[in-house]
This record gives C-alpha cells, sequence and structure tokens, in this order.
C-alpha cells in the first residue's frame, strides 16, 4: 500500500494547523512522528485516516483519493486520542462488538491480540474496572485485531509500565514485519528512534526535517 499526502494544509478559524505537508508512505514501513504538543502530528494522522479532510491539497490511498474516491482507507487500525469502550463489557465482549460491524475477524484473532498485549482474554471484569494501563492495552489490541494493512498509533505507549512498553514495542516491530505501514507520534524520542525507519520531525504544522535526509 502507498499513502501519498500532496501538499496538504488543514485551517480550523483561520489558524493553518497543518502547512503544505508532502508525505510518501509504503507498506513494510514504521513512520514516526516527531514533535512538541500541538504541532501537528495527531491532525496529520486524522487526515490520513480520513477522519478530517484537508482545507486544501490530497490525501491518497493507492491512487485514491480521500473525501471523493473513497471516504475511508479501506484497511486501517487506530490508536488515536484515548478510544473509548463500553464500560459493563469485558475486553472480549468490547472487541467481539467492533468485529461485528465488518466480519473480519474471528474470535481467535481477538484474543490473540489481547495476549500480544498482555491482558488475559479469559478475564471477567468489565471496562469500567480496567486501571489506565489496561484500557491502553486494549485500545492498542482493537487496533491490530483485524490485521490492518495501515495502523495508526498515537503515543501508544502512555501510561504503560516497562513489560508493558515491550510488548507494545514487540507488536509494532511484528506488525511492520507482517507487512503493515505502522505511523506512531510519540514524545518519547529515543524509542521513536528505536522503532522507527523513517522520523519526520513537525514543527508549527510542517514537516522540518526526515531522518533519511539527515543521514
Amino acid at each position: 500500500m502507498e499513502i501519498t499526502l500532496e501538499n496538504v494544509s488543514k485551517t480550523i478559524k483561520r489558524s493553518t494547523i497543518i502547512d503544505n505537508v508532502n508525505l510518501h508512505l509504503y507498506s513494510g514501513n514504521v513512520y514516526g512522528f516527531k514533535g512538541y504538543n500541538g504541532s501537528g502530528k495527531t491532525m496529520l494522522m486524522r487526515m490520513i485516516a480520513g477522519l478530517l479532510h484537508p482545507t486544501r491539497g490530497d490525501v491518497k490511498i493507492d491512487g485514491k483519493t480521500l473525501g471523493r474516491d473513497i471516504d475511508f482507507p479501506p484497511s486501517i487500525g487506530l490508536f488515536l486520542e484515548n478510544p473509548a469502550f463500553l464500560a459493563n463489557y469485558t475486553s472480549v465482549e468490547n472487541l467481539k462488538l467492533i468485529a461485528s460491524l465488518q466480519g473480519k475477524a474471528d474470535r481467535e484473532k481477538i484474543r490473540n491480540a489481547l495476549c500480544r498485549v498482555g491482558l488475559d482474554p479469559d478475564d471477567d471484569r468489565k471496562y469500567r474496572k480496567y486501571s489506565l494501563g489496561m484500557k491502553q492495552r486494549l485500545g492498542i489490541a482493537c487496533a491490530i485485531f483485524e490485521e490492518p494493512e495501515v495502523l495508526l498509533l498515537d503515543e501508544p505507549t502512555n501510561a504503560l509500565d516497562q513489560e508493558g512498553v515491550k510488548l507494545v514495542c514487540d507488536v509494532i516491530r511484528s506488525e511492520r514485519d507482517r507487512g503493515a505501514m505502522v505511523i506512531m507520534a510519540s514524545h518519547e524520542h529515543e524509542r521513536l528512534e528505536s522503532l522507527a525507519d523513517t522520523i519526520y520531525t513537525i514543527e508549527h504544522g510542517r514537516i522540518v526535517s526526515c531522518s533519511d535526509e539527515e543521514n
């Protein structure tokens, strides 16, 4: 899969959030977005996901323009801005409900995804009783359980203990090895550098450097 951003800008209430961004992203790679809070990382990811459309420019998935040719990327997993789940459902029940929408994942895939992030699929606790770290793990499991071609992860290791961080890093590497495109944003620069094949530094909505160009 190829994702292309061509002269993409986003303006909200006369403020330019994203300013003339051009990117070419390919399957089988981990791409890192580095920048301070408010730099535009999450906004870029939301436009790649088709949740927002550019004010100017195009986001293309294999040559098809989001918002014109297609509404959303055809195969995508998202972990953006604290995903919400049903409070009185278990982890398995929440994922089964989501799986029923597209029919892309069976019970085995659900259980496997939960195990990969360190959650027990036989745990009958309801989501409302989860710790912050458990909620974070369930969000990652939700992003990967349908084996998407594109994975968007915004601060995926927040609120995780050392074990949880290791598991999520292993997930990111294995998803890349599976052939998925992984796009992640993180304020933890050392971790980003250990995971990403290419890192884009974003300031004031503009890409100011690319690690490929620095080497």
